[in-house]
């Protein structure tokens, strides 16, 4: 089998922010050579919605810590949320979000990467709430998506269980935390590859190192 790259991330992660430029570059170098699979975690998932001022100030702490180390920037319009958590409307909940990029995926697999980015970006750089439909809109032209259509998939029992199956999945992964990467070598082999944020030149060595070693077992 081709192996597989499964990155494990949430939309709502800031760390998993910080590490879309690095899973981009991957994607990039071993395109030719790895399958690349792309699984929400559902890290957000309150029965209750909760209000963002329970997490700003972990945030506002935080956020400066993965633009230290990524080189990634929070966008103004997300950072207002943070800094005014009395006067913002959020409740955030992963369960929208994973359904959104279930149903990209649908329409382009080999994009799942660029997807999780783009979902990520739309709320940590322009400030985007993941939890309203519209969120997504401006990305139907960009990829040639028919809005109705998209939306029809939203509100559908079908997408919302294929989100909550690959919740499922990571659970059985026993992936605790995001980012995460694991590649697959066989049906029950995988190599823990990434937990937490990773540089490129670090996963990348120890991308081929498991390479390296699936050579001489063939």
């Amino acid at each position: 089998m081709t192996p597989i790259l499964i990155y494990c991330f949430d939309a709502y992660c800031g760390w998993c922010y910080g590490f879309s430029p690095v899973m981009q570059k991957i994607e990039e170098k071993y395109k030719n050579v790895l399958s690349f699979e792309v699984l929400s975690g559902g890290m957000i998932m309150p029965e209750n919605p909760v209000h963002i001022k329970a997490s700003a100030g972990y945030i506002a702490n935080a956020y400066k810590n993965v633009e230290d180390l990524s080189g990634v920037k929070f966008g103004s319009d997300f950072l207002w949320h943070i800094f005014n958590p009395e006067e913002s409307d959020w409740y955030p909940h992963s369960e929208m979000p994973a359904i959104a990029l279930c149903i990209f995926k649908e329409y382009y697999p080999e994009k799942a990467i660029t997807f999780a980015h783009e979902i990520q970006y739309a709320l940590h750089m322009e400030g985007r709430d993941l939890t309203d439909k519209e969120a997504y809109r401006h990305l139907f032209e960009k990829y040639s998506i028919h809005p109705d259509a998209f939306y029809e998939k939203l509100k559908s029992e079908h997408y919302k269980e294929m989100a909550h199956y690959e919740f499922s999945l990571v659970k059985q992964l026993q992936v605790d935390g995001y980012p995460c990467v694991l590649m697959q070598t066989g049906d029950l082999k995988f190599h823990l590859l990434a937990k937490g944020f990773t540089p490129f030149d670090t996963l990348t060595r120890r991308i081929d190192l498991v390479l390296e070693e699936l050579k001489t077992q063939n």
